[in-house]
C-alpha cells in the first residue's frame, strides 16, 4: 500500500453499492476498507442522499465497516463519533446559511422558472428542505433537457447550479459539492488532495473526480459516459468491472 494514501472517498450508489448480489457492498471491498483503515487511511462516504437514507441503506447492507465521515445531499458534513455521525460545524451551518441566503435572494426568479418547467414538461417537480426546485424525470433523455434549462438558468445566476444524478436534479449553491466537502474534510485531518483517492460513477461525482481535490481518480464499468471520459482526461483509473468490485479492483491495481 502506498504510503501517500491517507484518504478515501467513495460516492455511494452504483459505486460501492448495488440493489442486487448477495451482499450489496462487497465483503471483499469491505475487507479490504477494514484493512486500509487499520493502516491509518481515512474513508468517506460522499452521497447525494440524505443522512436517514443512507444510514437506513448501510443497515440493510449489514455493513461491518462504517465510514470516518459521511458528506450527504453533496455538501453536508458529518464525523463518526462514538457510534454515531455529529454534525461538522462550522461547515453545515455555514452551508444552510449560504443556501437559505442565494435561494431567497432568487426565490422569484426560480419561482418563475418551476411554473415554466412544470408548464411544459411531465416530470415530477417540488421542492424541500435541501433545494426550492427538485425534479425527478420519466426518462434520462427528458431529464437532458430539464438540465439543460437548468444550465442555462445558473448561467444567468451564477451561484446556482444543477446537480444531477440519473432521472433526478436539484438546484443548488454553487461553492458547496462533494467536492469542497471533500476539500473540508482534507483540511479538518491534515491531509491533502496528493494524499487522497476519490471513486464515483454519475455526474455528481464530477466536482470530487479532478486533480485539485484527488490524487487518484477512479470510475467504474458502470460510470456514465461523462464521468469516465473527464476520469480518463487527468490520467485516472477506470475499472473494467462495476460498482464495489470495480472499486476493489482500482484499490488492488493502484497500490499493489
Amino acid at each position: 500500500m502506498s504510503s501517500d494514501l491517507r484518504l478515501i472517498s467513495t460516492d455511494f450508489d452504483g459505486t460501492i453499492h448495488t440493489d442486487f448480489g448477495d451482499a450489496p457492498v462487497p465483503i471483499a471491498l469491505q475487507d479490504k476498507l477494514i484493512e486500509l483503515r487499520a493502516q491509518g487511511v481515512l474513508w468517506v462516504i460522499n452521497t447525494g442522499r440524505d443522512l436517514a437514507s443512507l444510514m437506513e441503506s448501510i443497515g440493510r447492507a449489514r455493513m461491518k465497516v462504517m465510514p470516518d465521515y459521511v458528506v450527504t445531499v453533496e455538501r453536508e458534513i458529518h464525523q463518526h463519533v462514538g457510534g454515531h455521525y455529529r454534525s461538522v460545524e462550522p461547515w453545515n451551518s455555514r452551508c444552510l446559511r449560504d443556501h437559505a441566503a442565494v435561494f431567497s435572494a432568487h426565490s422569484p426568479v426560480i419561482g418563475a422558472l418551476m411554473r415554466s418547467l412544470e408548464a411544459r414538461f411531465d416530470a415530477t417537480f417540488y421542492d424541500d428542505i435541501w433545494s426550492p426546485l427538485c425534479a425527478i424525470a420519466r426518462s434520462n433523455v427528458q431529464m437532458d433537457a430539464i438540465q439543460a434549462e437548468l444550465d442555462a438558468f445558473s448561467a444567468r445566476v451564477p451561484e446556482l447550479v444543477a446537480v444531477r444524478n440519473d432521472v433526478y436534479v436539484r438546484l443548488s449553491h454553487r461553492e458547496y459539492s462533494k467536492g469542497t466537502a471533500l476539500q473540508e474534510i482534507q483540511r479538518l485531518a491534515g491531509l491533502s488532495p496528493a494524499q487522497t483517492l476519490a471513486a464515483g460513477d454519475h455526474l455528481n461525482d464530477l466536482p470530487m473526480l479532478v486533480p485539485s481535490v484527488a490524487r487518484w481518480m477512479v470510475t467504474l464499468a458502470n460510470g456514465l459516459p461523462q464521468v469516465k471520459a473527464q476520469v480518463s482526461a487527468h490520467g485516472g483509473y477506470t475499472a473494467s468491472k462495476p460498482a464495489g468490485e470495480g472499486v476493489l479492483e482500482a484499490l488492488e491495481t493502484l497500490f499493489r
